[in-house]
């Protein structure tokens, strides 16, 4: 199985390079299947059912959330019918919506988990507990499993994958919208990275206006973050390739992909070069 997962898209400027990376990596790499973090599609806040339409009708398959899921108050009136949205999955049981999705892949089940890590993170049910009992009980069905563990420390994020190495197919981080160099297999064959990376503006600091994130951190003083919107724009994702019958990586591949150019590990490859 081919998986594609696309990190954090953050407003116009993460849609911009959605429209614009997004046809060249499926002829690329082909994948079966694309999930992309889509909690900061609106404005970089939440998202919107047009949005979430929009996403889908571009190629996504599944759309993982994160803190910022219920931002955008419209989430409430579509996200109980929203088949493809998955939002963390350790909020109180009365939240609306799905942590946890099964969607078939030429016969193979793939599950999907959406999380939220603990560690300087707003309250959310106890991240270790909730996994232990919620992987144990998943591969009764699956051993295709890939957690999008939306969480701020590495620490954290590096636990998760260790402590379920050889049971889940993958653990990637997002959240901090940083594309980290540590994408790996661990020894167990579960594929690991500590934060896929961001979609959005290249001119930005984590996808909003540097002078509004400078402000705030200058004054000490609540500053209303805005999106920034830019032509030059990157899409930062990974590429997974799963053995079909035991669930495990056997590859996974960092994209960032710029106006200019391709990076992946040390090479950098002209866009022109790669595609």
């Amino acid at each position: 199985m081919r998986v594609l997962f696309i990190g954090d898209i953050v407003g116009t400027s993460g849609q911009k390079a959605i429209e614009k990376y997004l046809p060249q990596m499926k002829k690329h790499y082909r994948p079966q299947f694309t999930i992309a973090n889509g909690e900061n599609l609106s404005n970089g806040r939440g998202i919107t059912e047009k949005l979430y339409k929009w996403l889908l009708n571009q190629g996504v398959n599944a759309i993982t959330l994160g803190n910022h899921a219920f931002d955008n108050r419209e989430i409430f009136t579509f996200i109980d019918k929203a088949d493809s949205l998955i939002r963390p999955y350790n909020l109180p049981t009365t939240t609306p919506g799905h942590g946890l999705r099964f969607i078939k892949i030429n016969n193979i089940e793939l599950a999907i988990i959406n999380i939220l890590g603990n560690a300087f993170m707003n309250p959310a049910q106890d991240l270790f507990y909730t996994l232990i009992e919620l992987i144990e009980n998943v591969r009764k069905r699956t051993k295709h499993i890939i957690i999008d563990i939306h969480a701020e420390t590495t620490s954290e994020k590096q636990a998760v994958a260790w402590l379920f190495d050889g049971k889940v197919t993958a653990v990637l981080g997002t959240h901090t919208h940083v594309q980290t160099k540590d994408a790996r297999i661990l020894k167990g064959g579960t594929a690991f990275i500590s934060d896929v990376g961001m979609t959005g503006s290249i001119e930005s600091i984590i996808g909003f206006k540097p002078s509004d994130v400078i402000q705030r951190f200058v004054s000490q003083l609540p500053t209303r973050l805005e999106e920034s919107v830019s032509n030059h724009v990157l899409l930062s994702a990974v590429y997974l390739d799963i053995n079909d019958q035991t669930g495990l990586v056997s590859r996974i591949e960092p994209i960032y992909l710029t106006d200019k150019e391709h990076t992946h590990q040390n090479v950098t490859i002209k866009t022109n070069d790669f595609y």
